[in-house]
């Protein structure tokens, strides 16, 4: 029989109680989870240095300047953000250090989750949930998602806006777009940040992140601040940096354009019966995105087929005809997860089942489960 869901409780209950048992006071900050789609063993070796960047930094700076400016971007603004600019040796030592084939045992859910789910992020969490009713409210309505689920993003991003990086954003993506390992992604991210300086839609000084060029309390890459970032607090701006409401506001707006339906939940653990056969649910369809995690992904099926079958959960089923797809990130016989489309579109702001499972659990944790 797989491990039971009582395994992951005692994780989530262990850190409520110590959450209901401390004193109520500000929680520390809590640094965000590394992006990766799956965490990396113990002691991953690095990637190979990317290869040697063409030209000097200057010389690859002259060209981008000439293509910005052929695709309409003010002189002003390229003088401003660019004059002066010497690339970031930290950056470049970070790309390098992102870990490559870890030749070992791959890292564990429980283990990821028990660092990510304390006491402090729920607090936290839970902090957050009270202060911005409102505007929670008004994410609900407008996208459809509820609110335990965007305080898990939030919580899990940036611990509720703490931990929101101290890189110059644009000087992070320059020294990217130049010198690392995926020039084609940052250059269009680096076109991204100075669009937003040219349409006046933030600050140069606002523009402070992770070293990848991850922005504000939702550590947004600049093209998703472009695409769906959105005013929550009614003042004409999308201030993912200093506003809470835009942030809640602009998390909303990404899962629903990533496919989240109202009124349905993410999922649930369930207990897989002993002598399962895993091979009669797999996907005969191999996934062309996010491949790795969804390789841990069932094919869809309707929640009565899922109950024939002998799956069982403590809490309540959504409705017989719901599709859903089992989840076993660890594989079989460690713990294992219902989730319907809602977890694709967790799924679609970071690429791991480690992070998405976290992010929906943290809302359990915070706002109840909502099945």
């Amino acid at each position: 029989m797989s491990r039971t869901p009582s395994f992951f409780t005692a994780i989530i209950g262990a850190a409520l109680l110590a959450s209901c048992a401390a004193p109520q006071r500000e929680p520390a900050p809590v640094p965000a989870p590394p992006p990766a789609p799956v965490p990396a063993a113990p002691v991953p070796r690095p990637a190979p240095p990317p290869p040697a960047a063409t030209g000097s930094f200057a010389e690859w700076l002259a060209r981008y300047r000439t293509a910005a400016l052929a695709r309409g971007v003010a002189p002003a603004t390229l003088d401003a953000l660019f004059n002066g600019m010497v690339p970031s040796d930290r950056v470049i030592e970070l790309d390098r250090a992102q870990p490559g084939d870890s030749g070992g045992a791959p890292a564990r859910f429980d283990n990821y989750l028990a660092r990510r789910l304390d006491a402090s992020r729920i607090n936290g969490g839970k902090a957050a949930l009270d202060r911005s009713t409102a505007p929670l409210a008004k994410a609900l309505a407008t996208s459809g998602v509820p609110a335990g689920v965007i305080i898990g993003v939030w919580g899990m991003e940036t611990s509720y806006g703490r931990v929101t990086g101290d890189f110059d954003v644009v000087r992070s993506l320059a020294t990217l777009a130049w010198e690392g390992r995926r020039r084609a992604l940052f250059t269009k991210e680096l076109d991204a940040v100075v669009d937003i300086i040219d349409q006046k839609r933030a600050t140069r000084a606002q523009l402070i992140g992770s070293w990848a060029g991850a922005m504000g309390q939702p550590q947004f890459l600049p093209s998703s601040y472009l695409a769906y970032a959105a005013d929550g607090d009614g003042d004409g701006r999308s201030d993912i940096w200093g506003s809470e409401a835009d942030t809640i506001a602009s998390i909303g707006n990404y899962l629903a354009r990533h496919g989240w339906q109202a009124g349905i939940g993410w999922g649930f653990a369930v207990q897989v019966p002993a002598g399962f056969d895993r091979a009669a649910v797999r996907n005969p369809v191999a996934p062309t995105t996010c491949v790795r995690p969804l390789e841990r992904h069932s094919k869809w099926l309707p929640a009565s087929e899922w109950q024939r079958m002998g799956l069982t959960t403590t809490g309540s089923w959504p409705a017989p005809a719901t599709p859903m797809s089992l989840v076993e990130p660890d594989g079989p016989g460690q713990g294992a997860w219902l989730t319907t489309g809602n977890y694709r579109a967790i799924l679609g702001y970071n690429c791991s089942n480690f992070y998405a499972l976290s992010v929906a659990l943290l809302g359990d944790a915070v706002a109840g489960p909502q099945h």
